[in-house]
């Protein structure tokens, strides 16, 4: 069994500490272990109002990311040491950038202006720009339904920057490989998981069976076509024969040939779609946004 700095003993505790200390209803509590791999503070503060946060010491920078994250007007209850006594004390996120966490501990964060549904399609603009022209954020939204992300499903992304974010925003619970072969993109996905606080992605530079040995199992891939496209699923079947697949290409040829590929590797039915996304600009101009083919399919059906 995982050790774990807080067991259920200690967070029982933390909660009686802070139900008879503050008036926060602790039935809508998010409980948060950090302590423990691939938790991501920044997206749970955004998606709930209320989150009840288990850290050990260090975290030098925690309140400084979560001001540069937006989060500085979130209000953080805590009080000084490890254990759940004494005086509480509560301040802004904006007023605490300067403070690390100096001991293990929990604390709660609220934030008034937590959004409660799951948002497909964020805006490029909050997206670090570096060398990658992403995906429009209303295909990466048809992507990502097509990819059906549940809590604690692990994904796999081949070249798809934007895409790597959003799942791991959406996927706390799970985990994303992002397979980045370009250097310089490789860089600015590394500056978007540090924006974002991300802790569940983890980053290769090539796909084979050496680089995703001891990395979880993905149950689905998205990957954008290319020539290496046909070695990039032999190899994940070969990991795991049931993975779900999701692949954009812009080139049609690509895309009617997915159905004799498919046979090859017995399946007979993927769906393909085309998605065309038209956009009226401010000047009434008709702006016409690239049309991408989606193939999508499960192996081992």
């Amino acid at each position: 069994m995982e050790e774990r700095v807080f067991n259920n003993e200690h967070i029982l505790a933390w909660l009686h500490y802070f139900s008879g200390q503050t008036d926060v209803d602790l039935e809508h509590v998010k409980i948060l272990d950090i302590t423990r791999k691939n938790k991501n503070l920044i997206p749970a503060c955004e998606a709930h109002r209320c989150v009840l946060v288990f850290t050990e010491a260090g975290h030098p920078d925690i309140f400084y990311r979560m001001y540069n994250a937006g989060l500085g007007e979130c209000t953080v209850i805590y009080n000084e040491g490890s254990e759940p006594s004494g005086p509480i004390k509560q301040d802004l996120v904006s007023n605490m950038i300067e403070r690390g966490i100096n001991a293990a501990a929990g604390m709660i964060i609220l934030n008034p202006k937590a959004r409660s549904t799951v948002k497909f399609g964020m805006d490029n603009s909050a997206l670090v720009k570096g060398s990658v022209k992403y995906v429009g954020s209303e295909i990466r939204a048809i992507l990502l339904s097509k990819m059906q992300i549940e809590e604690g499903k692990n994904i796999c992304v081949i070249s798809g920057e934007s895409i790597v974010v959003e799942s791991a925003l959406i996927d706390g619970e799970g985990s994303v490989i992002a397979v980045e072969y370009n250097g310089n993109d490789r860089r600015a996905l590394e500056e978007n998981v540090s924006l974002f606080g991300l802790n569940n992605v983890s980053i290769i530079d090539h796909m084979d069976e050496e680089s995703m040995a001891g990395l979880p199992v993905p149950d689905v891939t998205m990957l954008v076509a290319s020539a290496s496209m046909e070695q990039e699923i032999d190899c994940l079947l070969k990991i795991n024969p049931k993975m779900e697949f999701v692949i954009y290409t812009l080139d049609f040829v690509l895309a009617a040939s997915m159905i004799e590929y498919c046979k090859k590797i017995c399946i007979s039915d993927p769906e393909i779609i085309q998605v065309s996304v038209s956009k009226v600009t401010s000047r009434h101009n008709y702006d016409q946004q690239p049309a991408p083919w989606i193939i999508s399919f499960k192996a081992g059906e």
